[in-house]
């Protein structure tokens, strides 16, 4: 029988043991905005979407039919004994967007759906033209997209300057660059020989038909090919028809990098082979991406594409005439039509109202979601959960905040009491303070992080944390304690030296100016969509690496890399005068340290190497003859034949969520017997994958070449990660520490320029801190920060600040303010300024 002491109005939760919870009861009030707070790693989002979250769905899914079930990606079980009171949930989670731009903000907020309908069904048509179905109007059907770019709006093609760098080499020389490199691309140049192809002459030099030939054509000739004899040697051995080295089979250069482009699993390969593609707007849709007939069709003057590219805020603005009955009518119009007119206009004014009242109307419609920051795509979707009017709903929220300057937070506040008060339950994880004051009742978990953390510090109403010693979040949250933690006195750096970027244009930045000064720590802030990471993640990384030869400033291959994204926006400006005291650029950014589970903190750092060499050291190791590769999960002689060093098996259950369990041969170890027979101070190599770093470090600490990354990893927080830990397992902030610990651990030579882009995110304010005494650490070595940054109290703590804006999108993108942080706090133009000012103050 159930416990009939269980509170109306409460979730219940009775020994959750997920990841890192010790065994954790909780009730927590329904109809309330209740906060998750606590350090990086405590075991906040175990609790809120690992238990709660999880159990919500399973119960939802276990009332649908076991065939729809299979449709949905089921969360696992919760390690839970008992969870009562839990309605029916909806997770917002932190997530970057989708891999394609078909993906936008319209599609994200069915907005577009909407738009499509109105233009079938009240748009103007072309006198004798048939009425389009609503599909016609999408990019993304076989009704609707162009035929000659798919949809894209631009077409890509290698041609002979892309694949020809320099003309000035023989082919010999790899004049083509675009073939692939090694064994590969020395066969094709034999086949040439064989052929009778000058392959010694300057590319230039050759006929134009040979040129032509070689890079564009689709005959695909399987030749007798004679490998390391000369031409002249080649054609003797021909005419003798000598037994050949082998047969092998000719592709024009062009032919090699589009299906390499369109066919290859290697994200190396796609990323090499791209880089000889060209991308132009379309010629038949000049970029509008449909079809001629869905293009001729207009609404308020406009086709729909042209219609989806106007800022949202603008959009509202033209539609709300329609909606309110008041647009001139035209004497063609059915009156059907009309009404068509004014309820689809309605009903997109009301939504719209709900993204501009988040923030979100520097938005447009056709603005691709790879290109929206984490915060923005969350808000997007919660803007949809606002205008759904549903009723009883648990919203589980990770970090809403997250992305947004302090003047949007506001407005986020404002939508989540706009869903409380709609008789909804709103369980956010965050850590921003001025989040965490506005909420009904705080769960603060702790003390530390990983297995340090996981046990309920406090549960109840805000003031009641005051008086819980143990919380780190309490001496930040009442800055009147005698125990606050408050900002450090401190006089700002004076800079080294300048660096001026001119003629500034890209998205919403117009020929701007902007000086960032060197050997000192920028924050560069600004409302969100102002144009901050256009300035500083977009132009400043591409003309700084251009200028140091770097090329692409993302050295790291994307997995799923794909040409149908916003790479095609040129960035416009220079700099101008010398670029002393920079001679390296590194972008330390949120992306995931690897894509698949066998990427890990340990492999990324490359302290894992160390280690390998420490046990192939052993005696027992070298008596059986083992290297550093024995000891790599990734080998096939080392790691457990039956799950190829994953640890796991997955156990496939239809109906139900996938089980992961360990496998039955290694024990979830990942290596062989033989493997897990070395040991290095008493431990085998998979007990020192299953280590924290904080025991790593002890365990290691004679090992000056194991210790000194540890010792950083440490410094910045991460502690309690395992060593072995997923990479997919890891939080954009988390990935994003251990590439600056990474960083942090190479011999300091100073010249570096370090751009971070909200580095914070993700952070309570303790690892905040953390942080920011390892970055002032990179500046006191000789380097330059420039981060974009929302966290007033990282801002205040800068040496220089650049506030852009005034506003966002089309009223954004001019430098407001530049300066000390107390001087920019004291601009009155600024909407940085005031939030800033309470920070120092």
């Amino acid at each position: 029988m159930r416990d009939q002491t269980l509170k109306t109005g409460h979730v219940r939760v009775r020994g959750a043991r997920e990841h890192n919870l010790k065994n954790v009861d909780l009730d927590i009030p329904r109809d309330a905005l209740v906060v998750f707070t606590g350090v990086s790693g405590s075991g906040k989002s175990s609790l809120a979407f690992g238990t709660l979250y999880a159990e919500a769905q399973r119960r939802y899914l276990e009332s649908v039919s076991p065939y729809a079930r299979r449709l949905f990606h089921q969360m696992p079980v919760p390690e839970v004994d008992d969870i009562d009171g839990l309605p029916p949930a909806v997770a917002l989670q932190q997530q970057r967007g989708t891999p394609t731009t078909r993906s936008s903000v319209g599609s994200v907020s069915t907005l577009s759906n909407s738009l499509r309908m109105l233009y079938s069904r009240a748009g103007d048509y072309p006198p004798g033209q048939e009425l389009l179905y609503a599909e016609s109007f999408s990019p993304n059907t076989a009704e609707g997209a162009c035929p000659q770019c798919s949809g894209l709006g631009r077409v890509y093609d290698a041609t002979e300057a892309s694949m020809v760098p320099d003309d000035s080499l023989t082919i010999r020389e790899r004049a083509v660059a675009a073939w692939p490199p090694a064994w590969h691309g020395q066969n094709l140049r034999d086949i040439l020989v064989t052929m009778g192809y000058d392959v010694d002459t300057p590319w230039r030099d050759l006929p134009r038909k040979d040129r032509d030939w070689i890079l564009f054509t689709d005959e695909t000739p399987t030749v007798p090919v004679y490998a390391g004899l000369t031409p002249e040697e080649t054609r003797r051995a021909l005419k003798r028809k000598e037994t050949p080295s082998y047969q092998g089979t000719f592709s024009g250069a062009r032919r090699y990098v589009l299906q390499t482009f369109a066919n290859t699993e290697s994200a190396s390969m796609k990323k090499r082979v791209a880089r000889y593609m060209v991308s132009t707007e379309c010629p038949l849709c000049q970029g509008r991406r449909l079809r001629q007939e869905a293009l001729s069709v207009t609404f308020a003057g406009m086709d729909i594409m042209t219609l989806s590219r106007v800022p949202l805020d603008r959009l509202a603005q033209m539609l709300r005439p329609y909606a309110d009955g008041k647009a001139p009518r035209r004497a063609d119009k059915h009156p059907e039509q009309l009404i068509v007119t004014q309820r689809i206009a309605a009903d997109l004014c009301a939504r719209l109202d709900t993204m501009l009242a988040l923030g979100l109307g520097y938005l447009a419609l056709e603005r691709s979601t790879p290109t929206l920051s984490p915060g923005e795509l969350q808000r997007l979707r919660l803007a949809t959960q606002v205008r759904s009017n549903l009723f009883g709903v648990v919203y589980v929220l990770d970090e809403p905040s997250a992305g947004l300057h302090p003047a949007d937070t506001e407005a986020l506040l404002d939508a989540l009491a706009h869903l409380k008060a709609a008789g909804n339950s709103l369980f956010v994880v965050e850590h921003a303070l001025d989040v965490i004051r506005h909420a009904d009742w705080i769960v603060d978990v702790g003390p530390q992080a990983g297995e340090k953390g996981g046990q309920i510090l406090y549960s109840g109403p805000p003031e009641g944390l005051r008086d819980v010693k143990g919380s780190h979040t309490r001496r930040y949250l009442f800055t009147d304690a005698q125990d606050a933690v408050r900002p450090p006195e401190r006089t700002p750096r004076e800079p080294a030296g300048w660096l001026r970027l001119e003629g500034v244009t890209r998205n919403n930045l117009h020929d701007i100016a902007v000086c960032f000064p060197l050997g000192v720590m920028t924050g560069v802030t600004g409302v969100s969509g102002s144009g901050k990471s256009t300035l500083v993640s977009q132009v400043l990384v591409d003309l700084v690496g251009a200028a140091l030869g770097q090329g692409a400033a993302d050295a790291e291959a994307e997995e799923g890399m794909d040409l149908e994204r916003e790479a095609d926006i040129p960035t416009v400006g220079h700099i101008a005068g010398p670029m002393h005291g920079i001679r390296r650029l590194v972008r330390v950014d949120q992306r995931p340290i690897g894509r698949t589970p066998r990427s890990n903190l340990a492999t990324y750092t490359g302290l894992f190497d160390q280690v390998r060499k420490l046990f192939a050291a052993t005696p027992a190791a070298k008596k059986r003859r083992y290297d550093a590769g024995r000891f790599s999960f990734n080998v096939a002689k080392g790691r457990c034949e039956h799950c190829a060093g994953e640890g796991f098996v997955m156990v496939e259950l239809l109906f139900l969520p996938s089980v992961y369990a360990p496998c039955p041969t290694c024990g979830g170890a990942r290596y062989n017997a033989d493997t897990l027979a070395i040991r290095y101070n008493d431990r085998n190599i998979a007990d020192v994958l299953g280590m924290t770093v904080d025991e790593a470090h002890a365990f290691f600490a004679d090992e000056e070449a194991v210790a000194r990354p540890l010792s950083v990893l440490r410094e910045v927080g991460l502690g309690y990660l395992r060593l072995g830990q997923s990479a997919t397992e890891l939080s954009g902030g988390e990935a994003q520490r251990i590439k600056l610990a990474t960083e942090l651990q190479r011999a300091g030579r100073g010249g570096t320029l370090y751009v971070l882009d909200e580095p914070t995110t993700g952070l309570h304010p303790l690892d905040a801190d953390r942080l920011l005494a390892q970055l002032d650490r990179l500046v006191d070595a000789g380097n330059t920060v420039i981060m974009v940054e929302h966290t007033m109290r990282v801002v205040a703590a800068c040496d220089w600040v650049i506030d852009i804006g005034p506003g966002a999108g089309e009223a954004g993108g001019k430098v407001v303010a530049e300066g000390p942080p107390a001087h920019v706090a004291r601009e009155k133009g600024s909407r940085t300024a005031p939030y800033l000012r309470r920070s120092l103050s």
